[in-house]
């Protein structure tokens, strides 16, 4: 399940890609945490920027 836009959360860094790192949202999905990096495992408070459903994805920014 996707989360709603403005959420706040804290997730959890499962992978970093060249552009970003992936954070996932406590409900299991993955997000993309954009131009930002951290470490693996750490904990990061992000806030849900865009929910694309139709592509069942959804990006976030630091919060």
């Amino acid at each position: 399940m996707l989360p709603d836009r403005d959420e706040v959360f804290v997730g959890t860094v499962v992978s970093n890609v060249p552009f970003g790192s992936f954070v996932e949202h406590p409900g299991g999905a993955h997000g993309l945490l954009h131009g930002e990096t951290a470490e693996v495992g750490a904990r990061v408070r992000v806030r849900v920027l865009e929910v694309d459903p139709a592509r069942d994805r959804f990006s976030l920014g630091l919060a």
